[in-house]
């Protein structure tokens, strides 16, 4: 996929549940673009929230997806069970493969980091050294960074528990291998993480 679409609902309480099915209709349905690739609800962190990520393969397809879910009636299906919605735009790091779907762990994190306002090219530059040593320890789904709003990237990497999570991060931590060495210095201080787990259609499981 050459552009993917990350997007978080804001559900009512406990409407993540109630929200899957009319959201599968909805992006499963004959007019809908692109492809989805995970979609999943929030468990620690912030809480009522449903993300769904879809790759396309043109900046045309992802408009008109884009223009149909504006435009809808019932928004993703699930318009009793929504209060909000935001959609943000990526382009992959250019060294890591594309999403596959697959059964990878019981817990995802969705990790978003804020870069200062030149920062991005040079943090690229400095994930690319270390993500192969960092992966070798657990497996990283997509990182990729926005084309709209402020400069930030945003990684996804599943594991099997919260705690198999905590465990991988400090073993990577004491072995100097994340984060990346000189990485923290192109971040600013606004970052934000999330542990949320498949819903029952998501391809990435």
């Amino acid at each position: 996929m050459k552009y993917y679409e990350l997007t978080t609902l804001k559900t009512v309480i406990f409407g993540a549940a109630a929200a899957a099915p009319g959201i599968q209709s909805f992006l499963s349905a004959r007019e809908a673009g692109g492809t989805l690739l995970g979609a999943w609800g929030a468990d620690i962190g912030a809480l009522n929230e449903v993300y769904l990520l879809r790759g396309f393969t043109d900046m045309e397809e992802l408009v008109a997806e884009r223009q149909r879910v504006l435009l809808a009636e019932n928004p993703f299906g699930c318009l009793e069970q929504l209060v909000n919605y935001h959609t943000e735009t990526y382009l992959p790091f250019d060294f890591v493969p594309p999403v596959t779907p697959g059964e990878y762990g019981k817990v995802y994190e969705i990790r978003t980091y804020h870069t200062r306002l030149n920062g991005l090219a040079p943090t690229i530059e400095k994930w690319r050294k270390a993500i192969p040593a960092r992966t070798a320890m657990s497996k990283m789904n997509i990182a990729m960074y926005a084309l709209d709003g402020s400069p930030r990237f945003t990684q996804i990497w599943p594991y099997e528990s919260a705690n198999q999570r905590a465990e991988i991060r400090a073993r990577s931590v004491a072995d100097g291998v994340w984060p990346p060495k000189g990485g923290p210095d192109w971040l600013s201080p606004e970052m934000n993480s999330t542990l949320a787990v498949p819903l029952g259609f998501s391809p990435l499981q």
